[in-house]
């Protein structure tokens, strides 16, 4: 497979995540974490791994996390520390945490890097490093695009201009537009489905401990489209086998 780009390595894509909220399509991917943290967590020290620009490290620092942030895309980090000045936000390149201490924290906390990382070997490596990061009793909650939202219209996502999406399979890239910020552009994620996910959890030594699909409930102030039929995201709780 050709490399696939890092589209979040890019000053105005940047820009427009930053000003990113939990509004929409996004607020159900972060609504079920609070509770599930505080099932499966013990201790306060976090790793927000993929952090961008710090939507989701400020998310757990409220949630009373002792919180690093790490992110390879140096446009990402710039703008996190320009919203976050007394944050912790760490520029890593690919080996970087292969350098980080073990054991170092007791969450670490995914939220959608994994929807952009190919090949397969690559993801099993990182979530091997990742694993090493955690706490004997540590957990990794992973939060990624269900293979549905590449194929349905959501809130704050469109797919109707990419058919092609429709025939892809677990590893091909797919195509998806952000419609709540200003840039329009698609960015290409790459197609995992659950039973790849659990082969991959599997050779990185991770075991599930719950999978969550999150749903609109319907009572929400947002005007859905498909959220209360079909979910966008899936959370993946995880320890150490």
């Amino acid at each position: 497979m050709a490399e696939i780009p890092n589209v979040y390595q890019d000053d105005r894509r940047a820009a427009a995540y930053a000003a990113l909220e939990f509004a929409g399509t996004y607020h159900l991917a972060f609504r079920d974490l609070p509770a599930l943290i505080a099932k499966y967590v013990r201790g306060r020290r976090a790793v927000d791994f993929g952090c961008g620009t710090g939507r989701s490290t400020r998310f757990l620092k409220e949630l009373g996390f002792e919180t690093i942030g790490i992110d390879i895309a140096p446009e990402m980090i710039e703008r996190a520390r320009k919203n976050d000045p007394r944050g912790d936000y760490r520029l890593l390149d690919a080996d970087g945490l292969a350098r980080m201490p073990e054991g170092l924290c007791d969450l670490i906390l995914c939220a959608f890097p994994f929807d952009n990382i190919a090949p397969r070997e690559l993801k099993i490596r990182l979530l091997g490093q990742l694993r090493r990061l955690l706490g004997q009793d540590g957990r990794l909650i992973n939060v990624v695009s269900s293979p549905e939202i590449y194929t349905h219209e959501w809130a704050s996502f469109s797919t109707k201009d990419f058919p092609e999406n429709h025939h892809a399979q677990s590893g091909d890239p797919v195509r998806i537009i952000t419609t709540v910020i200003e840039d329009s552009r698609p960015c290409v994620d790459i197609l995992c489905t659950d039973e790849e996910y659990r082969a991959i959890y599997e050779s990185a030594g991770l075991a599930i401990l719950e999978t969550c699909k999150p749903l609109a409930r319907g009572d929400e102030p947002e005007k859905w489209v498909s959220e209360t039929r079909i979910a966008p995201w899936v959370i993946y709780v995880l320890g150490r086998r």
